[in-house]
């Protein structure tokens, strides 16, 4: 993880100039996937369809919507409209327009199998560091990217579930 924070970090390249915040539309984005697919998990259980049974990941989402739903409500109360602007964007790439600290968050739940090691974080950040150090905000934002990647993280899982389910 360390060697991917150094190589992530000589790739990152900052835009000039703060673009518009994208972080609630992606936020409200991924909750509405969400919902979505909890709906249809829910019709399927309901009626039962014969040949259609709903996967464990599927029950899983079933049964503590109700947690996911709270760390959206959450994130949108720490991420007040605005707030990433104030912090450097990337200029380039699949996560270009978006909070550098956003995709040093993602990066480290998708490589970590969206599971979240604080020594692990702590270690790719200091290693991220050697190459480019971060602002005293991007640190500080640390911990609501993390929630914000985490519920991305869930989407894409639930997204694929449900591809393989159709």
């Amino acid at each position: 993880m360390e060697s991917h924070a150094v190589e992530l970090a000589s790739r990152h390249r900052l835009r000039q100039r703060p673009g518009p915040d994208r972080l609630l539309a992606r936020l409200d984005d991924n909750e509405e996937v969400l919902a979505e697919c909890c709906k249809m998990f829910s019709a399927v259980t309901a009626r039962s369809q014969a040949g259609r049974h709903v996967t464990p990941a599927g029950e899983w989402l079933l049964d503590n919507y109700w947690v996911v739903e709270e760390h959206i409500h959450a994130a949108r109360r720490h991420l007040p409209k605005g707030y990433s602007k104030e912090l450097p964007q990337l200029a380039e790439g699949p996560s270009a327009g978006l909070p550098r600290v956003y995709d040093i968050a993602l990066e480290n739940i998708s490589h970590g199998d969206g599971k979240l090691d604080p020594a692990l974080l702590a270690r790719f950040v200091t290693a991220y560091q050697t190459v480019s150090p971060l602002t005293l905000g991007e640190l500080w934002a640390i911990p609501i990217m993390l929630r914000l990647a985490l519920i991305e993280n869930l989407r894409r899982v639930t997204a694929r579930v449900m591809a393989a389910w159709h």
